[in-house]
């Protein structure tokens, strides 16, 4: 299939975000493909990148 969106996201790269299977872990978006972000955890250079849908991340609060 060669059905492919990569302007359908709300979440921009770069964007410091968490997961709500772990709220404490703090994860920066690195890519997004075909609906999936792609994260790598921040201050954990080691760490592999996680995968997760819209749906299973928190949404990055406003300061102010």
């Amino acid at each position: 299939m060669s059905y492919q969106t990569n302007e359908d996201n709300i979440y921009g790269i770069g964007t410091f975000i968490t997961a709500k299977e772990a709220p404490t872990i703090k994860l920066k978006i690195t890519t997004y493909i075909q609906r999936i972000y792609y994260c790598s955890v921040v201050g954990d250079d080691t760490a592999k990148q996680k995968a997760y849908f819209e749906r299973e991340l928190i949404e990055p609060a406003v300061p102010g």
